[in-house]
């Protein structure tokens, strides 16, 4: 029990530390950004007077450290500026496309882990037959497939072609639960490459586990397959599958830019690409700050699962 708590607080140290890196890291980032947000402010045909009067009310005229300090005090009240285009908190785009992110991470995650377990449970059971070579070969073959290529594969097919499905989300605005079918091409192909690589790690974590000596042990002594298999096999092949789907819950939530300009849908990757294209400095770093975040504590709590799952493993930070 020390043992896990020792790892626990060296964990929650490193998850602050990395939190105050990437805060810092951020706002080094886009101090760093090429041309003036004053100047791209004030027009096509900027006067001098406009430009410092903007200069003034975005506080750019202030020292970096002290406008450093005051956006990290606001970070700490929950305050993350106010967008220089419209005036609105930043807070407000950011709690605006997130719901949008999140049913699709969320219903995205809901069928990968039954899928991408399954498979490789499956896969490992057969290992050298037809259903592993079958599941290996599929799984390859997808993993293969660029997301925008599928992406616009599965429009062309599924919704021009046969018109099954939506090609976009226009119109629907943030509703999307509203609409199931709207979310059944972007689900697909968020769930492409995840399941391959989530199913690939299973398959060999279970393997590896199924040839270790204390499993052959556990044969020796008469306990069933099946005990052996979901009893001592799986949870030692769960801990790298673990840390997998953590980066990928990190991916889904951090604005999956490619699927959602693809199909049109609100959410933080449009929110980005709109700050960006816009140059919304306070926009794009309380996203920055909000991904970093959120990176930091999934790859905190993936670690105290596997941890917890296999601690013989000696889990990486």
């Amino acid at each position: 029990m020390s043992q896990l708590r020792s790892f626990v607080a060296r964990r929650l140290i490193l998850g602050v530390v990395q939190t105050v890196a990437v805060v810092l890291l951020v706002f080094a980032l886009t101090e760093a950004l090429p041309g003036d947000a004053a100047v791209a402010l004030a027009g096509d045909q900027p006067d001098p007077a406009r430009i410092a009067a903007i200069r003034e009310a975005m506080h750019l005229d202030r020292p970096a450290y002290e406008r450093l300090a005051d956006w990290a005090v606001g970070l700490l009240r929950g305050d993350f500026g106010t967008s220089l285009t419209s005036g609105r908190p930043v807070g407000q785009y950011i709690s605006d496309g997130f719901g949008p992110t999140l049913l699709l991470a969320a219903l995205t995650v809901t069928l990968l882990v039954p899928i991408g377990f399954g498979l490789g449970v499956l896969a490992a059971r057969h290992e050298g037959r037809l259903a592993d070579r079958l599941i290996s070969s599929a799984t390859l073959a997808v993993y293969a497939v660029p997301e925008f290529a599928l992406g616009v594969l599965l429009v062309s097919v599924l919704a021009l072609r046969l018109g099954w499905l939506p090609p976009t989300a226009v119109g629907y605005g943030t509703d999307l639960l509203g609409h199931p079918a709207a979310l059944v091409l972007p689900v697909l192909v968020l769930l492409s490459r995840p399941v391959c690589s989530l199913s690939r790690l299973v398959r060999a974590g279970m393997i590896d586990a199924l040839a270790s000596p204390y499993v052959a042990q556990a044969r020796r002594y008469g306990i069933s397959g099946a005990r052996i298999r979901y009893t001592h096999a799986l949870p030692s092949a769960l801990a790298p599958a673990v840390q997998q789907l953590a980066r990928t819950i990190d991916w889904l939530l951090c604005g999956v830019i490619v699927v959602e300009a693809l199909y049109v849908i609100p959410g933080l990757g449009t929110v980005l690409l709109n700050a960006v294209a816009e140059r919304d400095v306070p926009v794009v770093q309380g996203l920055a700050v909000v991904f970093g975040v959120l990176t930091v504590v999934l790859n905190l709590g993936a670690d105290l699962v596997a941890h917890r799952l296999a601690p013989r493993a000696g889990v990486a930070a």
